[in-house]
């Protein structure tokens, strides 16, 4: 990595100055004129506007006062651009050429959103759509497109899950539709290609990280052109039976400039955790465990407990967050790519990869390897239209097995060393479990991606163009996790034939076919345009999982076959089929009134035969009331729209076979052959889930559009809920899949502002801020109290809802957990757990800035969130092993009032019933809201005049650098999970362009 950063710092440069003395030999050797003029905007003369000869290196700067001076071809092209300002292209004519650049913000007309199955401009979308572009994706240090979208867009919530190098990030857009936790992942689409969310990886091999399982950790963010969000039932309902859970949509950059550009963009950096947890040092654990045995009245301390009973050194201290936690994770990043093309014909190409450590003891590794190609070509007539993007995306892991982050919460202070002298590990003659076992059960990982789209599209006629959307895509997943006998320890006396190896080969192929025909009408005042098309998607998936067991040697561990013993852990195999029929009808009048309607009849093979296929629909309007006569010449607003949408979609995202007779293997011989066993009831009625959505929005422009805002209010309602209804164990299955008549409600208001704060000669500042105020709550559940849910759920509730008992303190005389007897019968149960806490967030949003002022550029995000969390009375018992100092403040006499009950060793079931009653109860949450920065960039861009399209952009970057929360534990995004909260990263970087 370093010998590429060196190269790139010479070797650039000389490049640039071959090229500039080639190019400018050349143009100086024809006649030419000498071009002059002065650059404005509304307001003054702009300075530092980059102004060149198309198709050659020949340009400049304007000065202080906006005047430039160019040499110049006679009937050249010339083109003036500057940040924040539209880009302007003019013939010269003359030898004087003044320019006016109108701001990007006065030209609403122009912002193009992707939709999906059609672009439309901003100005008059009808649906709910949030559009995140390069700008807002490239100032982030992460390698994953998810964490990039966290805060940028009102209505997506997105949790970072892990710290850990690949980890993954839970996201929902406008809430949970389904009652299955797996049921609510929105759909992904990739340059109009689905992304498969078939799982074929193995979770039991996850144990360092269960969420290290999305395709979108491999894919390279740097390579994104912009992702749309669909939310509402106008922009999601053509998306038909995927769409119930919104829809991401991601673009990758196309090239759409003349002659050939390199770029160079490598950047590496460094993280820590970005908080220790408070832990006891030695001494106030020694009082902590002897106080626990003075209660529980013993006087002789177990043998088991070497912590106290003197088989450890009492003034022995170790900082175990330190030791297994507290390493500096490093990453490394280098992207080198090539755009170029002509007029019709246009091509990109590049190559990245990302090397990223862990803050782990040990030496693990995450390495991704990212190639994407594109072209883009059209005829001299214009009729004909082809994009191609093929992108091939790999990821290797090397991970021990398992998170050191919750072991540093159960560590005695005074342990022993990890190791001994001789490197091996130290068992300390079996008085404990050395955590570093689990740098013995490595897991290993390599999952590779291939998906490729196509689009190709002929103009019939004037009104008349044909479209033909392709795509394939192929995921392999290859897992192993080692167990060799040198992770236990060596008093059991095992050797290399206790070893054991488990693996996972999965892959999932899918494909996609998409003929349109599209059709517009322009008369008058009237615009018409309507789309139809056909889906045909087919995908298929498989896994297999091998144990081995026993092997002559460790050596030849990950050769399974030299194990003495193989068995089959997993062998699957599925088939999923999907086609549909939709269409869309759009009518605009004046630019005013416009009226969208959609509609598809989707058809799954993962339903029953009695209702394979449903219809879903939706319409939208708007009324664009400031093109209205009365408001045209309004100078203070711009732009005002009301909009409003209305209908529904669905979800079959529910997995293959589950509403057929299906049966497994038992692994059981009898008679030379292997037993089956039934694992599902047939359901012939099994059907869609279905969403209904409905929505109204304002979006205003002011000042001349320098304040634009958008105030949404939205209520979807979830029906047909794809579940498992018990059924009596007389039948032989717990439960059957059906469709139960359950309801879920999500409904929210959504506020966006972006505003032009400074637009005044060469200091330009803008802000975006959004929030979302979302509720979710279960408004029907038939004989809810009756069934299995009526612990789990609550009519008018939030689907995660926690029911709980109520704490009410410590007893002042017993020194124990005391909790409300809600039906006064004096003992805790079930019944008394009525207490109902939500732990998502109440609301959430973010606040970005960016400020530039000459080369100069510095960028800002914040993320905030209003919560509960867990915690520190989540953990082990108070007394028997928590180190936690948050426990210190504990009941030691009566009349004591205190936060944390009587310490015990264990032995007092009283106070471990009183625990374990704490950790089902409204005590476990506190307050975990945060704001927090996410992001802040400074960059310098150094410019040649000579050489306007050499440029050198050298930024820093930091990550996670400041929380602001009253929550005391880890991180008030992860929480006391267990798992390794986000990390605090600083990056330096450079990108070159040229």
């Amino acid at each position: 990595m370093k010998k590429h950063t060196h190269h790139k710092q010479y070797l650039s440069p000389v490049i640039g100055l071959l090229l500039y003395l080639i190019l400018y030999g050349n143009a100086h050797a024809q006649s030419s004129i000498t071009l002059t003029g002065i650059v404005r905007d509304s307001e003054a003369p702009l300075p530092s506007v980059s102004v060149w000869e198309k198709d050659t290196n020949n340009g400049t700067m304007t000065d202080e006062n906006g005047r430039y001076s160019l040499k110049i071809k006679p009937g050249g092209i010339v083109t003036f651009s500057f940040i924040g300002y539209k880009t302007q292209t003019h013939i010269v004519s003359g030898t004087t050429l003044n320019i006016t650049l109108q701001p990007d913000q006065a030209i609403l007309d122009e912002v193009v959103i992707n939709a999906g199955y059609y672009n439309v401009k901003d100005k008059e979308r009808t649906g709910s759509i949030a559009k995140v572009t390069a700008k807002n994706i490239e100032n982030k240090a992460s390698n994953n497109i998810l964490d990039a979208l966290q805060g940028q867009a009102a209505g997506v919530q997105v949790i970072q899950k892990t710290g850990l190098a690949g980890g993954g990030f839970d996201i929902q857009i406008r809430g949970q539709n389904s009652l299955r936790t797996d049921g609510n992942m929105p759909l992904y689409v990739v340059d109009g290609m689905p992304l498969s969310n078939e799982n074929i990886h193995d979770k039991s091999l996850l144990s360092a990280s269960p969420y290290l399982i999305s395709p979108l950790n491999i894919i390279n963010p740097n390579n994104i052109e912009s992702i749309e969000i669909l939310k509402d039932a106008d922009a999601t309902a053509i998306y038909g039976s995927r769409g119930a859970n919104g829809v991401v949509l991601i673009t990758t950059k196309k090239s759409a400039v003349d002659g050939t550009s390199f770029y160079l963009n490598s950047y590496t950096g460094w993280g820590k955790i970005t908080k220790k947890v408070p832990l006891m040092k030695t001494e106030q654990y020694l009082e902590m465990k002897k106080e626990g045995y003075l209660n529980d009245g013993l006087t002789e301390y177990r043998a088991s407990d070497h912590s106290i009973n003197g088989n450890w050194d009492y003034s022995k201290y170790t900082d175990w967050q330190d030791k297994l936690i507290g390493n500096t994770m490093q990453f490394h990043h280098l992207d080198f790519g090539m755009r170029g093309g002509n007029q019709n014909t246009n091509y990109n190409f590049s190559i990245s990869q990302h090397e990223q450590s862990t803050v782990f003891i040990g030496n693990q590794k995450q390495n991704n390897l990212s190639v994407q190609t594109g072209l883009k070509h059209s005829s001299k007539n214009d009729k004909f239209h082809l994009n191609l993007s093929v992108s091939y995306n790999q990821s290797k892991s090397n991970l021990p097995g398992t998170d050191f982050t919750l072991t540093t919460y159960s560590l005695q202070p005074n342990a022993p060393e990890l190791y001994n002298e001789d490197g091996t590990l130290n068992w300390a003659e079996s008085a404990w479990t050395n955590p570093l076992q689990a740098l013995e059960q490595k897991y290993r990982a390599q999952n590779d991606l291939l998906h490729s789209a196509m689009m190709v599209g002929y103009q019939i006629t004037n009104n008349f163009e044909f479209n033909l959307h392709a795509g394939y895509s192929k995921s392999n997943i290859n897992q192993s996790q080692i167990i060799p006998h040198t992770y236990y320890n060596p008093s059991y006396g095992m050797d290399s034939n206790s070893s054991s190896i488990m693996t996972n080969k999965g892959e999932s192929i899918s494909w996609n076919l998409e003929p349109q025909i599209n059709w517009h009408k322009n008369w008058n005042k009237h615009r018409l345009s309507a789309l139809t098309g056909l889906t045909f998607l087919h995908q298929q998936s498989e896994r297999l999982g091998i144990r081995g067991r026993g092997f002559s040697s460790n050596s030849l561990i990950y050769n399974i076959k030299a194990a003495t013993t193989v068995s089959i852990l997993d062998a699957y195999q599925s088939q999923y089929r999907y086609n549909a029929i939709f269409g869309r009808l759009n009518y605009n009048y004046g630019n005013r009134y416009i009226v969208n309607l959609t509609g598809r009849r989707d058809g799954s093979s993962r339903f029953g035969d009695n209702n394979r296929f449903a219809n879903f629909g939706s319409v939208g309007a708007a009324w664009i009331f400031t093109e209205e006569n009365f408001l045209k010449n309004n100078h203070w607003l711009s732009f005002g729209k009301l909009r409003g949408s209305y209908g529904t979609a669905g979800s079959d995202n529910i997995g293959d076979y589950q509403y057929l007779n299906t049966y497994s293997s038992t692994g059981n011989v009898y008679d030379n052959a292997s037993g089956l066993k039934p694992d599902r009831l047939y359901n012939p009625n099994f059907s869609w889930e279905k969403t209904t959505k409905l929505e109204a929005a304002l979006e205003l422009g002011l000042l001349d559009n320098r304040i634009n805002t958008s105030l949404a209010w939205y209520k979807n309602r979830s029906s047909n809920q794809l579940v498992g209804i018990p059924l009596p164990g007389t039948t032989g299955f717990s439960s059957v899949n059906a469709n139960l008549d359950a309801t879920v409600e999500n409904s929210g208001l959504e506020l966006t502002l972006n505003t032009v704060n400074i637009r005044k000669g060469e200091l330009y500042w803008t802000t975006g801020f959004n929030l979302s105020i979302a509720k979710n709550k279960l408004i029907a559940f038939p004989d809810l109290e009756g069934s299995t849910y009526a612990n789990q759920y609550a009519i008018g509730q939030p689907l995660s809802i926690l029911k709980l008992y109520h704490f009410l303190g410590v007893n002042p005389q017993t020194g124990l957990y005391e909790f409300e007897d809600i039906n006064g019968d004096g003992k805790l149960t079930t019944d008394d757990r009525t207490t109902y806490l939500n732990p998502l967030p109440q609301w959430y949003g973010g606040l970005q800035n960016s400020i530039s002022y000459k080369n100069w550029e510095l960028a800002f995000s914040f993320y905030f969130a209003k919560q509960k969390g867990k915690n520190y009375r989540t953990r082990l018992i108070p007394g028997a092993g928590q180190n936690l100092t948050m426990i210190v403040d504990r009941w030691q006499k009566p009349g004591d009032i205190a936060s944390v009950q009587r310490y015990t060793s264990g032995s007092n079931t009283q106070a471990v019933q009183a625990h374990n009653y704490m950790t089902q109860s409204d005590g476990v949450f506190t307050d975990a809201s945060y704001l927090r920065l996410k992001n802040i960039e400074l960059a310098y861009t150094l410019r040649i005049p000579q050489l306007p399209q050499l440029q050198c952009r050298i930024y820093v970057r930091a990550e996670n650098f400041l929380t602001l929360t009253s929550y005391k534990e880890s991180d008030p995004e992860t929480q006391l999970t267990g798992y390794l909260p986000p990390l605090k990263q600083m990056t330096l970087g450079t990108h070159i362009k040229f």
